[in-house]
């Protein structure tokens, strides 16, 4: 991970965000695909996810333009503004990862299928780094 972005450091946050948002939104899709019999609880609370990560997806694309207009002259409101996204996103991601554990010990369909599982914990594994590295670069640019 590089730090040297300076002033545009709420881009790359936001960009990282945006990314991130994507990759878990097309996990539910997935983990569904991938245990076709799993419960339907979960099958639901999958597709709520998806829908909750594109929309928040579209509000890191909406952050990422406001910022190209600014012309990296980032407003204290709107740092706060990036600041309150960032931090609901991370709050998100840790909500989402519940599920994941959830599922891992709840789901007999997950249970019984080693390979989902395998993938299920990679997942929860790569929503837990989106956290991490979100967590550092909000600490190297103070926002």
């Amino acid at each position: 991970m590089q730090f040297h972005y300076d002033e545009k450091m709420p881009l790359r946050i936001l960009d990282e965000g945006e990314f991130w948002k994507l990759q878990e939104s097309e996990h539910t899709v997935v983990l569904r695909e991938l245990v076709p019999n799993l419960e339907e609880e979960f099958v639901d609370a999958l597709a709520e996810w998806e829908q909750a990560f594109a929309q928040t997806q579209g509000l890191f694309v909406r952050y990422i333009e406001a910022v190209i207009r600014s012309c990296n002259r980032v407003s204290d409101p709107l740092m706060r503004q990036i600041r309150e996204l960032v931090t609901f996103s991370m709050e998100q991601s840790q909500q989402f990862i519940a599920l994941l554990n959830q599922m891992g010990s709840d789901s007999p369909a997950f249970r019984s299928n080693p390979t989902a599982l395998a993938v299920l914990n990679h997942i929860r594994r790569e929503s837990e780094y989106f956290i991490g590295i979100t967590e550092a670069l909000m600490a190297k640019a103070l926002i």
